[in-house]
């Protein structure tokens, strides 16, 4: 018989990302912080390559991404509205985890296994900062897939990716609830 944790899952079945722009101070300093890493760092990791880093972002570091949206290569060919809104991203926020796809060589294990590595650190890092009580959203938009961007203002090589930013800090506003998936339509039972 399982050992149910009926507290884990009504915080799943119930969890909501907070919008970015709704995110205020305070935010959580290093000690804060470091155990909501090490928890997003308990992915699943076939291999056990951790394939993924974390960049933890404060005001100057965004305040340097925000000046640098509108330099990138990927900004060419698009209008002001959309700078604005990727610059944004890095104005409105207090604090930003980058989630980092680091890529490693292996024979074993594929690179879209690594890729889901990431994302599962993503959506770890933001689950464990809602479950700490703070606000958070994951978001990415157009400059994190931008190579020149990412290389010359996070330091990424060209085995690295963004796999993620994770906003988190202080809910200023409760967001409203959402529409949510049919379940019962995306699932088919086989066998079972």
């Amino acid at each position: 018989m399982p050992d149910p944790s009926p507290q884990a899952l009504d915080f799943l079945l119930t969890r909501r990302s907070r919008p970015a722009k709704t995110l205020g101070l305070p935010v959580p300093d290093r000690a804060q912080l470091m155990p909501l890493l090490t928890a997003a760092a308990r992915t699943p990791d076939h291999g056990k390559l951790e394939p993924w880093r974390f960049i933890v972002l404060g005001r100057a570091a965004l305040d340097r991404l925000s000046a640098a949206v509108a330099t990138c290569d990927a900004a060419d060919g698009l209008d002001d509205a959309a700078i604005a809104k990727a610059q944004k991203q890095f104005d409105d926020a207090a604090l930003v985890v980058a989630v980092i796809e680091v890529q490693r060589p292996s024979p074993k294990i594929p690179a879209i296994e690594q890729t889901y590595s990431a994302g599962a650190a993503c959506l770890g890092l933001l689950n464990a900062a809602l479950a700490a009580g703070w606000g958070a959203n994951w978001l990415s938009g157009w400059p994190s897939h931008d190579p020149g961007f990412v290389r010359d203002n996070l330091g990424l090589t060209t085995a690295e990716r963004v796999a993620g930013f994770i906003h988190i800090g202080t809910e200023t506003t409760p967001p409203p609830e959402r529409p949510r998936p049919d379940v019962a339509a995306l699932t088919t039972w086989d066998g079972a």
